[in-house]
């Protein structure tokens, strides 16, 4: 922190409190910390003028208007203890931050307060459990990505697969010829045997320069060869598509796999959070209701939490693990790209708040060059 940023965060008065050594610190498990220690009792006094204004505000008692009762006559309609534990809160909000930056504490998401010892005229006793950044230890990850880009399947489509695809299409036409004549001839024997018999006669027709003009829309095909370069490029999208996504998700998994990690469960919760998010914005574009699908699929919100943990886990996990290696490699993502997308879609969202999006799209990019150069490594 700058000492211009540490004046500011400074309150009116001064912290007779040498931080680092009133309060511990001690690690607990799940990536978190437990801060103990106590706060004099002078510090909550300062608080206290506060804390009579903020409990005072609205009360409204007979023959006073709301906001101008005198002071003692507040302090005995609020109670002195209510009055002191509004300055424990207080005095603990203050003093939150500066024993954060003195025990250099990367805290994530509100700490849970508890309070151990409160009495008027003694020190205040607390506890504060937060979850902080976890600490990573990545594996070699080049190595690891290496590894598996070498055994990254053929972007081709062979002839093989080209054959494949042209016999399923042939297939489907012929079924579904078979089924408009069926509907039309209704046939005489009802039950098992007429089924079977059905069956083998299957005629898959020949690919001919006729059988292609037949195929999708009119006058689309004109030749067998025009359909198969069509029919290779699609397959080849689709297949690009496939497999750069499994290649990525084998690369991730992979480091994901190396790497130690205490994830503390507020992340995890997070990326559960965006999941549902997603699902509930899926739902509402097919006009259904959350609680309306849960019914259907028979299931409660608390199921699928416990459903989606694994892959909630393993999102936070990967987006920890890119942000260090961005880190360590110092992958920065190109400023130009950046603004580019920031404008595009605060045009798109005109609510969105600009800072948020930005934080979106370059975590976003990041992510994209850091796969990119794993993608990459020989």
């Amino acid at each position: 922190m700058g000492t211009l940023a540490r004046t500011m965060s400074h309150s009116h008065h001064h912290h007779d409190i040498d931080f680092k050594k009133a309060f511990t610190v001690t690690k607990e498990e799940k990536s978190q910390v437990k801060i103990a220690g106590e706060i004099p009792f002078a510090e909550l006094l300062h608080e206290r003028k506060a804390a009579i204004k903020a409990l005072g505000q609205h009360v409204s008692l007979d023959g006073f208007r709301k906001g101008h009762v005198p002071e003692p006559v507040l302090v005995k309609h609020i109670g002195e203890m209510n009055i002191l534990a509004e300055m424990a809160e207080r005095a603990i909000a203050h003093m939150y931050p500066h024993i954060l930056e003195a025990h250099d504490i990367d805290a994530i998401g509100y700490p849970k307060l508890e309070i151990t010892k409160i009495a008027e005229g003694n020190p205040l006793g607390f506890t504060a459990t937060v979850a902080v950044i976890p600490e990573i230890t990545l594996p070699d990850y080049k190595s690891i990505a290496a590894k598996v880009n070498a055994e990254k399947p053929s972007l081709e489509v062979s002839e093989a697969e080209l054959d494949e695809k042209i016999n399923d299409i042939l297939r489907q036409k012929a079924a579904y010829e078979r089924l408009q004549k069926s509907a039309a001839t209704p046939v005489a024997v009802e039950g098992e045997e007429a089924k079977t018999e059905e069956a083998p006669k299957l005629e898959i027709p020949e690919l001919t320069d006729e059988t292609v003009k037949t195929l999708g829309q009119p006058g689309q095909f004109e030749t067998v060869e025009q359909f198969k370069t069509m029919l290779r490029e699609h397959l080849e999208i689709e297949k690009n598509r496939d497999v750069t996504a499994n290649h990525r998700a084998a690369i991730t998994d992979a480091i994901i796999e190396g790497s130690t990690i205490e994830l503390p469960q507020i992340l995890i919760d997070s990326e559960l959070g965006q999941m549902f998010a997603q699902m509930e914005e899926d739902l509402k574009r097919s006009n259904l209701k959350l609680d309306d699908y849960l019914g259907h699929i028979k299931k409660t919100k608390e199921d699928l939490k416990k459903e989606w943990s694994p892959s909630a886990e393993k999102r936070a996990k990967l987006q920890l693990i890119l942000n260090e290696i961005s880190k360590v490699e110092k992958i920065v993502a190109d400023a130009q790209a950046i603004n580019d997308q920031v404008t595009e879609l605060v045009t798109m969202y005109k609510d969105a708040d600009e800072m948020r999006v930005r934080t979106y799209v370059a975590s976003v990019l990041t992510n994209e060059a850091v796969m990119k150069m794993l993608e990459e490594a020989k």
